[in-house]
């Protein structure tokens, strides 16, 4: 081959190939702009139809309809109404992206205009309002964006993508739920699960990553404790649950300050405390509800067991009847894969600059995410911020950020949105293109 030629060649292709931009370098702004609005659209939409935990019915039914349209193969009413959709294009790995649908039994008062209005029953009968106050709105329209982005891009990669829309987060139950019905049997199990989560702390378009531990186990205590009802006037002739409590409530905060470590993380609040109908009757009993927090497994069992020992141990000291102790809702830690998080941070970076990419300290959280890494699939799920930049500028100056949970939480759609779509995008295709079958 003539020399010239062949310089021609060479010069041609190098052209091609830097005028050619890696998936996602560049961000795919065309795509984008261009999706963004029917995305914020279909977010408004599950904003306002919120439905709360195993009754995630209509969301589900839409979530569905969504990835079948893309392409999906979808499966229905996995734990219940979980849904499992396999966007597959050829040989690769598998990987996994997962968003929580449920809402919360909380009354909106954002005053948007598409603020929720729902209003269901709850399990003991009361009429509650509902609403998307976590901020799981936000994580099925970033999965949905996600799908479509993949599905318009086949050409950027290979494998299967495995998109999970998960019911119950908020009561600790849909994983396990839907790991029980065969997610990663009846499923290809993936190399890698990642997720997502708004934070109320961070303004729209930043994200953070927490390699390690990155939220709690969750545990909730409900105990009972028995006395001997009688009159006020005559304390002498009862046993008086109220004093008994009260002495539990003291005794319970000298576990984590004088049992364990100093260098090892706890919580124990006791955020419910109920006895009593009237000034002169000492009651025959008293309700406590108890959330205990920790990062270790050995922490978390010394603290159920040392709860249960003052509980028996403050009855006994009062010769009272045994109280009756309920452990529920439990939730295992989440423990960020280190290598796949300290990856995923390095894409983020590349994707957003490193100045919007923050390294952030665990929390005392939980989410039931964790579940699957216990099914033995490395995970990462990272911080989404979305507040308004108006809102985050006044907090500087003072003012307090609702938080998740709130009544009064909202993020900032368009950018809070589009920052998930495109991290996400953009990590699933690194995971695609360099992970081991």
């Amino acid at each position: 081959m003539p020399h010239k030629l062949l310089s021609a060649i060479v010069v041609t292709l190098a052209a091609v190939l830097c005028s050619a931009s890696p998936p996602n370098d560049a961000n795919d702004s065309v795509w984008f702009d261009a999706s963004l609005p029917g995305l914020i659209e279909l977010y408004k939409d599950i904003h306002a139809h919120p439905e709360l935990s195993y009754r995630e019915t209509q969301t589900a039914a839409r979530l569905a309809e969504e990835l079948k349209r893309v392409g999906c193969e979808v499966a229905e009413k996995i734990g219940k109404t979980g849904v499992v959709a396999l966007l597959k294009n050829g040989d690769g790995p598998t990987i996994m992206v997962r968003a929580d649908m449920d809402a919360l039994p909380v009354t909106e008062a954002t005053g948007l205009a598409y603020a929720s209005k729902a209003t269901t029953k709850d399990d003991d009968g009361g009429t509650v309002g509902v609403m998307h106050a976590c901020g799981h709105d936000v994580h099925m329209t970033c999965l949905i964006g996600t799908a479509r982005f993949l599905a318009a891009h086949r050409n950027d990669w290979k494998g299967t993508v495995m998109f999970i829309c998960q019911p119950a987060e908020e009561r600790g139950g849909g994983a396990k739920a839907m790991l029980a019905d065969g997610l990663f049997t009846r499923f290809p199990k993936p190399k890698y699960a990642v997720a997502l989560h708004v934070e109320a702390s961070m303004p729209a378009g930043r994200v953070g990553y927490t390699p390690g531990y990155f939220l709690a186990n969750v545990d909730s205590v409900d105990i009972t404790v028995r006395g001997r009802g009688g009159h006020g006037a005559q304390p002498q002739s009862a046993i008086d649950p109220i004093v008994i409590a009260c002495k539990l409530v003291l005794d319970l905060q000298t576990i984590v300050s004088r049992e364990l470590k100093p260098t090892d993380p706890a919580v124990i609040t006791v955020g419910s405390i109920h006895g009593g109908t009237k000034h002169n009757i000492i009651p025959d009993e008293v309700k406590l509800q108890i959330t205990v927090r920790s990062y270790k497994d050995e922490v978390r069992k010394h603290l159920l067991e040392s709860i249960e020992n003052k509980a028996m141990a403050a009855a006994a000291a009062s010769k009272a009847p045994k109280p009756t102790i309920e452990h529920s809702e439990g939730t295992p830690a989440t423990y960020n894969d280190p290598q796949l998080t300290e990856r995923a941070a390095g894409v983020f970076r590349r994707v957003l600059g490193a100045d919007q990419v923050e390294l952030r300290e665990p929390v005392m959280g939980g989410e039931d995410f964790s579940e699957y890494g216990l099914a033995g699939v490395p995970i990462c799920m990272y911080r989404l911020g979305s507040v308004p930049a108006e809102r985050a500028a006044k907090a500087k100056d003072g003012d307090s950020l609702p938080s998740l949970h709130s009544s009064l939480y909202y993020p900032d759609p368009e950018p809070t949105i589009k920052t998930g779509v495109r991290t996400m995008t953009a990590l699933v295709l690194d995971l695609l293109k360099s992970a081991e079958r």
